[in-house]
């Protein structure tokens, strides 16, 4: 079951490494890799994953304690049960087999009935990790990003971490697009700003998150629909997250964050989460990783309160 999986030294806040999968509400894994670009280093995201489990390494002895974010113990008081399967085993330039890795793992979760959690790894990653949700469908995916990730294609790669959205937009299951934190240059050129509105894509800028809150998203989103949740760490203000590749000011906020992963989970039904493009060479004092980490524990919190 778990040998394509590095087991981890030190498991997510509130994870087991030794529950199996069709006994956890939710498995964690890390994607350290995706699919490369040509003459593009991937490597400053291999990391991340065990960076952000790090992370919270102190407050796990604290794991019984009140949780104001949540109102409550991070789990709740219910049985709800987190895994932590560990990493897969990428490869920083063997991008078809990090996507079969991928597609495999999220795969085996879903079928076991648990809400995979993946850990990545840059942008690309989602590709397959959205492929694999097919039988969570008709899928409704809330993007959280400054950029639209709508590329055909970048350096002759149609997988690759510009192409994100694009792809998801060709999938039979996946029926909406709510892309959120959208600021800057947003990684598009006019063809593909059209061409994700034209499909359908709703685009909510970090101007209207800062404008109007998190109402600015939920409007959007139909109550019980099959949601998955991908959040880029690039969505947050550079001030908190310096930790990614392109820092852009006029981010979101860590409350914003927290609050809008909470308002997603109460009115649908998420099936999947991811979180991305975190730089560990970039957080040059851990706070950038104490924050993803306790955004993560707080989607955790919030799909052990549903």
């Amino acid at each position: 079951m778990t040998e394509i999986f590095k087991p981890t030294r030190l498991p997510f806040m509130g994870a087991s490494s030794g529950i199996a999968f069709n006994e956890a509400n939710a498995v964690l894994f890390g994607a350290p890799h995706g699919t490369p670009y040509e003459n593009i280093d991937n490597e400053p995201f291999a990391a991340a994953p065990d960076v952000l489990r790090a992370a919270l390494e102190e407050d796990s002895r604290w794991f019984d304690h009140w949780d104001f974010d949540l109102d409550g113990p991070l789990l709740g008081d219910g049985d709800f049960k987190l895994a932590d399967a560990g990493d897969l085993n990428t490869s920083s330039l063997d991008g078809y087999g990090n996507r079969a890795l991928i597609k495999d793992a999220a795969s085996r979760i879903l079928q076991a009935g648990a809400v995979p959690i993946m850990l990545g790894g840059d942008d690309s990653v989602p590709i397959p990790f959205i492929e694999a949700l097919e039988p969570a469908g008709p899928l409704t995916i809330v993007q959280i990003d400054a950029h639209i990730d709508w590329r055909d294609e970048r350096r002759g790669e149609p997988l690759g971490y510009s192409s994100t959205m694009r792809r998801a937009s060709e999938l039979a299951h996946v029926e909406r697009i709510i892309q959120v934190g959208i600021r800057g240059l947003g990684s598009a050129r006019r063809e593909e700003v059209e061409i994700a509105l034209n499909w359908g894509a709703q685009f909510i800028t970090a101007r209207d998150i800062l404008r109007d809150g998190i109402d600015a998203v939920m409007t959007h989103l139909p109550k019980g629909a099959n949601c998955m949740i991908t959040l880029d760490c690039d969505a947050l203000d550079a001030g908190i997250m310096p930790a990614v590749m392109a820092p852009t000011p006029g981010g979101l906020s860590y409350t914003h964050a927290i609050d809008l992963i909470a308002a997603v989970i109460d009115k649908t039904n998420v099936v999947a989460f991811d979180m991305i493009e975190f730089v560990p060479e970039r957080d040059l004092d851990g706070t950038a990783a104490i924050t993803a980490a306790r955004i993560i524990a707080n989607a955790i919190g919030s799909l052990a309160r549903r």
